[in-house]
């Protein structure tokens, strides 16, 4: 809807400039549940409009890049054209939004990973679909989920500025730090996400560069231990090798997951009310009195 896109970005564009690019997410989604009166409607028909109107409002509130204006686009045109100007003052060809499509396909669901699984306790306490999002974006933020794929970038530009991955990887060694975009616990062999990306960047030759990078941090580490590629890793050869910011994985990962999320909200409606409720157990000292 024209009036909820129109004030996503009014919002987004009250943010400070430094502001990233979960901070512009989270305030669209902000005011796109503010314009619809009906958010509370939970029935699967009204979510899954609210969901179809908000995942474009999402990727339509960013700004595009280099232009320091909101662009527009043609009614029709596929998520991943339409993201692609947020992401890079690059000229999109065939091939990278290929990866991009396949990317926001990839990271739609992941089962019960932590951001899914706080969607589902807000699903849980009937919050709207809007409230959803907004606890799935909380979560997805942290370091150790959506945002991966930024040490990720920074280490392979780096890498690609070196001529060579070995001495990063080796300074990530000598100072204790995890090698980013490596090792992933659900999976023992390569993230399944990351072969298919990988695959589809072959046919990009901007990213060869970073590609070549990110094989040779895999082959630096096997030496010590055989930590495979996750999608992590993919995501920062996209971004790195198309001339994205470091949080464009970030970016894309919140997009495509909003869809996920939406789904899980809607399993979760059909389920008992706050069924998803633990319970504590105090193991603390014993209150000096009896309570009444």
């Amino acid at each position: 809807p024209a009036a909820t896109l129109a004030a996503a970005r009014r919002t987004v564009a009250a943010l400070p400039p430094h502001s990233g690019s979960t901070d512009r997410l989270r305030a669209a989604v902000t005011a796109a549940a503010a314009m619809d009166p009906l958010r509370f409607d939970l029935a699967p028909e009204a979510v899954l409009s609210s969901a179809r109107a908000l995942i474009p409002t999402l990727v339509g509130a960013l700004p595009v890049v280099g232009e320091g204006k909101i662009g527009t686009e043609a009614d029709g045109d596929a998520l991943a054209r339409q993201l692609w100007p947020r992401l890079t003052a690059r000229p999109a060809d065939a091939p990278a939004l290929a990866v991009l499509d396949a990317a926001l396909t990839l990271l739609i669901d992941h089962d019960l990973a932590a951001s899914t699984l706080a969607a589902r306790v807000a699903a849980s306490a009937r919050a709207h679909p809007y409230a959803v999002v907004s606890a799935g974006l909380g979560v997805l933020e942290g370091p150790l989920h959506g945002a991966a794929s930024g040490p990720a970038h920074r280490m392979l530009q780096e890498a690609v500025e070196r001529g060579s991955a070995v001495p990063v990887v080796a300074d990530h060694l000598r100072t204790g730090r995890p090698v980013p975009g490596l090792g992933h616990r659900l999976y023992r062999a390569e993230d399944p996400r990351a072969r298919t990306l990988f695959a589809l960047l072959e046919d990009v030759p901007q990213a060869a560069g970073a590609l070549a990078a990110a094989r040779e941090v895999v082959a630096a580490t096997a030496r010590q231990a055989p930590l495979p590629a996750t999608v992590d890793l993919a995501l920062a050869v996209l971004s790195v090798g198309c001339g994205m910011a470091a949080e464009a994985g970030e970016t894309v990962f919140a997009v495509s997951r909003t869809a996920g999320w939406i789904a899980h909200a809607l399993e979760e409606y059909g389920e008992r009310p706050l069924r998803i409720r633990p319970s504590g157990q105090y193991r603390g000292p014993r209150p000096p009195q009896p309570l009444p």
